[in-house]
């Protein structure tokens, strides 16, 4: 089942993240890792900055979370994570075509450079990496990260975005 989570899923959906950044370990920049990967405190700032997760619940246990965020014209896909031992059984999927319907925005999706599994999932489902001027601007302009990990991130943008020539050209004045 597909819903929207609550403040009582907060240690749920802490415990869904951290088990899956694992797989982020010794591929994203040392300085870019921590313990845990997502802290409480990091968690809340996130929910308080307007980040609403949705997550996949089976035999009443949060098994995979995802992030939506609206910001300004476009909605960002955040945190999107499946516990390790449920990965590629389609659950990421589901997940992120019940996002992609929740808005009629263009979606974007920010991830680390070196995670090519995740690049290649979010292509799978008809993301494309934008330009290296565009992920530039992309991440100031909507993300608030600092910028060692803008160095070792892409952005993928959904159809509707991609698509858009005059969007492109937005983003440059």
């Amino acid at each position: 089942m597909i819903r929207q989570c609550t403040s009582h899923d907060f240690e749920s959906i802490l415990e869904v993240i951290n088990d899956a950044a694992e797989a982020y370990r010794g591929i994203i920049p040392k300085h870019c890792w921590h313990e845990p990967y997502m802290s409480r405190h990091e968690l809340t700032s996130e929910i308080k900055d307007s980040i609403v997760f949705w997550g996949v619940e089976q035999d009443k246990r949060l098994n995979a979370v995802m992030g939506i965020q609206e910001r300004k014209d476009v909605t960002l896909i955040r945190h999107a994570y499946v516990r390790t031992r449920l990965r590629n059984q389609g659950i990421g999927t589901k997940l992120l075509a019940h996002l992609e319907q929740a808005t009629e925005k263009p979606i974007l999706i920010g991830t680390w450079v070196d995670a090519t599994w995740a690049i290649s999932f979010y292509q799978k489902h008809g993301y494309k990496i934008v330009s290296e001027a565009q992920k530039n601007i992309l991440l100031e302009r909507y993300w608030n990260v600092p910028e060692p990990q803008v160095e070792a991130s892409v952005v993928l943008a959904d159809k509707s975005w991609a698509g858009n020539n005059l969007r492109c050209q937005e983003i440059h004045s």
